[in-house]
């Protein structure tokens, strides 16, 4: 019976050990599948990644392919309507040379008349200046502007204060200038009266304005009536107070703009004759 015993005991003590190590070994397996399926876990999550950046990628791809195409579209479009615009262009680019030699020869004609133009003032300058001699000081001045000339005659030397008779000692400058007026009959003339904006109301005179103009027609009458300039080369302006070349502040300032100016043109028709008779030599 003891034996019987001690090897039943023996029995169950083997059997457990069998188990033990099996339970050992299932245990270390079951280990490695869960640590084959962490590892399984990431590979799936970095294949997830680089499956949505190669979607991002392929996104991208397939947008910069449409906008190639469209550009290619574009090009063809563009090579077709350069072709049609070759076809019809063609037939007026020479026309259109045309028209831009025909300006070019305009602008160079005009260039050329206006040289005349300045050339012929400046003579003119120079002579009225030789013409006045000694007699050219502050109370009389000759300049161009804008291809114009003007001889502004300060009013004390041709004028009392007041008064718009001419004095006697200034129709000798006037007679210098009226020579070359004569000489020259292609020239047009202006005379403008020019005050100060002190107010002026006197017998008939009423204002500045009044004052300006009879002052300019007592000078276009001398020209006319004692040098016999055409008057139909003359005009008659009266500009008041309201073109000064000082400021009416100070006596000074105001005794400049009290002058005269005898403004001296070429003839409109003659300047475009010129123009004429240079385009006539093209």
């Amino acid at each position: 019976m003891k034996k019987v015993l001690v090897f039943s005991v023996l029995a169950l003590l083997l059997s457990s050990c069998v188990s033990n190590k099996k339970f050992t070994k299932q245990g270390d397996e079951l280990s490695a599948l869960k640590d084959l399926h962490g590892k399984n876990l990431s590979d799936l999550a970095h294949a997830q990644r680089e499956l949505i950046a190669c979607q991002s990628a392929l996104k991208t791809a397939e947008g910069s392919l449409d906008y190639l195409r469209s550009q290619n579209d574009q090009l063809i479009n563009n090579i077709g309507d350069m072709t049609m615009l070759s076809a019809k262009g063609a037939a007026n680019l020479e026309k259109s040379l045309e028209k831009i030699n025909e300006q070019d020869l305009r602008i160079k004609t005009l260039n050329q008349a206006m040289n005349r133009k300045d050339s012929v003032t400046i003579a003119l300058v120079t002579s009225i200046k030789g013409a006045l001699g000694n007699l050219y000081d502050d109370d009389i001045t000759v300049k161009v502007e804008k291809g114009v000339v003007f001889v502004s005659i300060s009013d004390k030397f041709l004028f009392k204060s007041g008064s718009y008779a001419i004095n006697a000692n200034a129709k000798s400058v006037l007679g210098k200038v009226a020579t070359i007026l004569s000489s020259k009959p292609w020239l047009d003339v202006m005379v403008e009266g020019h005050t100060d904006n002190v107010p002026f109301n006197r017998g008939e005179l009423i204002d500045n304005w009044d004052l300006s103009v009879k002052r300019s027609t007592s000078l276009v009458r001398i020209l006319q009536n004692d040098f016999k300039i055409a008057p139909e080369r003359i005009t008659a302006a009266g500009r008041a107070e309201y073109v000064p070349v000082l400021d009416n502040s100070s006596k000074d300032g105001r005794a400049a703009n009290r002058r005269t100016r005898i403004v001296i043109m070429p003839k409109l028709d003659q300047f475009f004759g010129m123009i004429e008779d240079e385009l006539k030599k093209k």
